[in-house]
């Protein structure tokens, strides 16, 4: 049996650079050897693309906030049931562009939905998976909005909302500082990527 594999979740706000940021770790990671699963949240598995279009881009009848809720969990459930905890299980590497810490900072923190049920109803979703590590791509909302691509329904947020979505990413990193690790995503992409994988390769016990 392979040794499990490990689970990390890329973070942050708007623009914060975690897609690009991912697919540079996966590279290196690839390179040193290792078996990478690149995916992301919403969208990782066929139904999950169904969900991400009604959850980025349905501008005319936006789901209410506990409906937006329970449409990411079920995204995740799926998630994990096809592509994360077989993949774990086959001892692979799993880079995810957003995770739970996602779910808490967006529909938490920035909606305003009850903490302690959020991570509750997330707790049930993942299924007892959690990521390894949690890499937070930092940097000030305005910011991250003004180099954002796309158009999706967040986008179009308030500056006060993604700041809250901040504060909650940076919240959650203060409290569990053994399984978060905050980047400062304003530094020189280079940078930015040796302090990543860094990290990563902390995390997979590797030189």
């Amino acid at each position: 049996m392979p040794d499990a594999g490990r689970l990390i979740a890329f973070e942050g706000v708007e623009g914060a650079g975690k897609s690009t940021q991912l697919h540079l770790t996966a590279e290196s990671l690839r390179e040193r050897g290792h078996c990478v699963v690149e995916t992301r949240e919403p969208g990782g598995t066929a139904l999950g693309a169904q969900m991400r279009r009604l959850l980025m881009h349905e501008y005319d009848h936006p789901p209410a906030p506990f409906a937006e809720l329970f449409l990411y969990l079920a995204d995740r459930a799926q998630h994990i049931a096809e592509v994360i905890g077989p993949s774990l299980a086959a001892g692979q590497v799993v880079l995810t562009d957003r995770f739970s810490a996602s779910t808490i900072a967006y529909q938490g923190y920035a909606r305003g939905l009850d903490l302690a049920t959020v991570v509750l109803l997330d707790e049930r979703a993942r299924q007892g998976v959690s990521p390894d590590l949690t890499l937070i791509l930092d940097c000030p909302a305005e910011a991250g909005l003004q180099r954002a691509h796309g158009d999706d329904r967040f986008h179009r947020e308030r500056l006060a909302f993604h700041e809250r979505v901040r504060h909650g990413f940076l919240t959650m990193a203060k409290a569990r500082p053994d399984l978060y690790r905050v980047v400062d995503a304003t530094a020189p992409s280079a940078i930015v990527r040796a302090q990543i994988l860094e990290a990563v390769l902390e995390c997979l016990n590797t030189e």
